[in-house]
């Protein structure tokens, strides 16, 4: 018996050239495109403003015929296709622009009808059942009557969701929709996208400059001067470029004192842009000149826990990273009583360190010597002298256990507060990003006991 053949892939540009413009005013803006998307696949294409993303968005969506090489989408090849073809090919594809693009005078309910318009005619009920059904499953089932004025700009980009993807297209392509959105909105927006996408089994090919919402992705691109570049190329440049003003710093004795003087705003906008660099890096794994990266990430993460110890009105911090070979806790950042480096190394179960690392709770102790779990070798051995402990534990995005996060005595004699503990939370939420980052790295280098 013959195999079955293989089904083609939604998507498929080999050799892709396209070009603007007539004459001597003719310019290349996509040189040679090769790029194969599967069913079901998320693909974050991304790169600069001018790169290509949106010209080869709009030829993947039929909005305009290849000029050069192949350009297949749902099995019709797009190369000098006839309008009747493009129409066919459109037809099956939901698009998501940076703006909803809501008709103001419709309502929500009407707007993703709308779509439904454009395919073969169906009931009236049908048509009622399946708006009220998608509007139900992006979380506005409520607002099916409400106009475009009535909606939060959140809630209008999930109508254009729900647009797209009630005529139940084998394809969506989504160009910058996050970009008017603040964090939480962009998050759910792109949240629903991927949930939605792989319930229904369609390919998305996904535009963006937000970082924040690489995770998404099952696979991500890079387009730069109209080519198709590695992504871990790319962010190798953006995070050694960010990484060596850093080195820069560090190398004239400044980065301690700059981070030291930042105002807190300043501060969490490098916390969050370093938590970005980090972030991509997890995903790609592998780094070229990768000892001077995780050299400067060690810097980092000193500087930035001592910025974190000021702004929370502590004297000390100290950072415990998790050895899975030994199961001990040594430490990552950790200073004696007149700013020495230390190494401590705790057995996990033993001291409040330990206790944190074994039950993933967090320990607020406003007496250390009153707690019986406290271990008062290192203070005999440093000279400091422990009063308050707010100790935290450090998960990984997936859980793992990376070890613990703590500050000692705060300042003026009293203990750690509910509001220290919030602020605590909030910048290890970034801080863990980078502390995952080295860690992934000392594991490809053979584990972090060495």
């Amino acid at each position: 018996m013959a195999a079955p053949a293989l089904e083609e892939a939604p998507v498929r540009l080999e050799n892709l050239n396209h070009f603007f413009g007539r004459g001597e005013l003719r310019r290349q803006v996509l040189f040679d495109i090769n790029l194969e998307i599967g069913a079901g696949e998320i693909v974050i294409l991304t790169g600069p403003s001018g790169s290509g993303k949106t010209t080869a968005l709009t030829l993947i969506g039929a909005l305009r015929s290849a000029q050069e090489g192949s350009l297949r989408v749902l099995g019709r090849e797009l190369r000098k296709a006839s309008d009747k073809t493009l129409t066919q090919v459109r037809r099956q594809i939901g698009y998501i622009f940076q703006h909803h693009n809501l008709l103001e005078s419709l309502s929500a309910g009407q707007n993703v009808q709308m779509s439904l318009a454009l395919h073969d005619r169906q009931s009236r009920a049908e048509t009622r059942r399946r708006v009220e059904s998608i509007l139900d499953a992006v979380g506005l089932g409520d607002k099916i009557d409400a106009h475009p004025g009535e909606l939060s700009g959140g809630q209008k980009q999930r109508v254009a969701i729900a647009r797209a993807l009630v005529s139940r297209p084998r394809l969506i392509l989504a160009d910058e929709p996050t970009a008017s959105l603040d964090k939480k909105s962009g998050r759910d927006a792109v949240s629903l996208m991927q949930q939605l996408a792989k319930e229904q089994g369609v390919s998305v090919v996904l535009v963006t400059h937000d970082n924040r919402i690489l995770d998404i992705a099952d696979r991500i691109v890079h387009l730069e001067d109209g080519q198709l570049t590695s992504f871990a190329d790319a962010v190798t440049s953006s995070t050694q470029q960010m990484m060596g003003l850093l080195a820069d710093s560090n190398r004239k004795g400044d980065l301690l004192r700059q981070i030291h003087s930042m105002p807190a705003d300043a501060f969490s906008v490098l916390l969050e842009q370093v938590t970005r660099e980090s972030q991509e890096f997890l995903r790609i794994t592998e780094l070229s000149s990768r000892d001077a990266f995780e050299s400067m990430l060690e810097q980092v993460l000193e500087a930035f826990t001592e910025k974190i110890v000021d702004l929370l009105d502590a004297e000390r911090g100290t950072l415990f990273l998790r050895d899975e070979k030994s199961g001990e806790l040594w430490s990552k950042v950790a200073t004696g009583a007149e700013g020495e480096l230390l190494e401590i190394r705790v057995a996990e179960g033993s001291g409040i360190a330990g206790a944190v690392a074994a039950s993933g709770e967090i320990l607020n102790i406003p007496d250390a010597y009153a707690d019986p779990r406290f271990d008062r070798s290192v203070d005999d051995r440093s000279g400091f002298r422990t009063r308050s402990i707010l100790c935290l534990p450090l998960e990984s995005a997936e859980g793992r256990n990376l070890g613990v996060a703590q500050i000692l005595n705060k300042r003026g004699g009293g203990s750690f507060g509910e509001s220290d503990e919030r602020r605590f939370r909030e910048f290890l939420a970034s801080m863990t990003i980078i502390l995952e980052s080295w860690w992934r790295m000392s594991q490809l280098r053979g584990g972090t006991s060495e």
